[in-house]
């Protein structure tokens, strides 16, 4: 409706009415092939996630054009606090023990100063938003995000891309399967930003555009 506005001396109400009346898909399409984008901005959508680390979210905060609430080591004291292992370290044993120990060392460090602040008389978030600087970006962070879909499309070109950090794209590719059964028309040809297009890395390529193709169903003549 809002990209027919543009276009019709129709009122807010007749547009309304013709486009509930017709299947829309085709103009929406048309839409993006014209790279008129500025419509579908008032399209948006929330996620609730959580198992991510605080490295994770560290980076997704860095795309401004979204709304983000996210759970507070200021006011949520970490009682025992859940902690995200990359792959690299999991595979190996000594590293993944050495890992675990750290963690645990934290919660006991982070436990003990809470404890000591308290005995001061520092309780509650008084606490808690400084016994937080020894909490690790291992920490697992729970964050509801809101996006319009053009942002998305955006956030789905640089995060999907192989050279993102693993857990976000991880989450990207999960966020991505989402809007795509959500609005498969917006969403049909999205993903890294080397689907339809060279490698927008440059000399930075990750060296396996056929392969990233193939896992989106992308095929050679496209």
């Amino acid at each position: 409706m809002a990209a027919k506005l543009c276009y019709s001396p129709a009122n807010v109400e007749e547009l309304k009415d013709k486009i509930e009346a017709k299947d829309q898909t085709a103009f929406v399409e048309k839409l993006a092939t014209m790279g008129h984008l500025s419509p579908i901005e008032h399209v948006s959508f929330t996620f609730g996630i959580e198992g991510i680390s605080r490295a994770c979210s560290h980076q997704l905060v860095r795309h401004r054009v979204a709304s983000y609430s996210q759970q507070s080591q200021r006011y949520v004291r970490e009682e025992s606090f859940d902690y995200i292992i990359p792959p690299t370290i999991k595979q190996d044993p000594e590293s993944r023990k050495a890992f675990e120990q750290f963690m645990a060392d934290a919660q006991a460090r982070y436990t003990a100063i809470l404890k000591g602040l308290e005995e001061r008389g520092i309780k509650g978030e008084n606490g808690n938003q400084d016994a937080r600087y020894i909490l690790p970006n291992a920490a697992e962070t729970k964050i509801v995000v809101t996006m319009n879909a053009r942002e998305l499309l955006h956030f789905f070109r640089v995060r999907c891309c192989n050279r993102a950090q693993w857990e976000i794209r991880d989450m990207s590719e999960k966020m991505l399967n989402l809007v795509k059964a959500a609005a498969p028309t917006i969403f049909g040809k999205s993903g890294p930003g080397c689907l339809h297009n060279p490698c927008p890395e440059g000399k930075m390529t990750c060296g396996k555009i056929e392969e990233v193709r193939k896992k989106y169903g992308v095929k050679k003549n496209n």
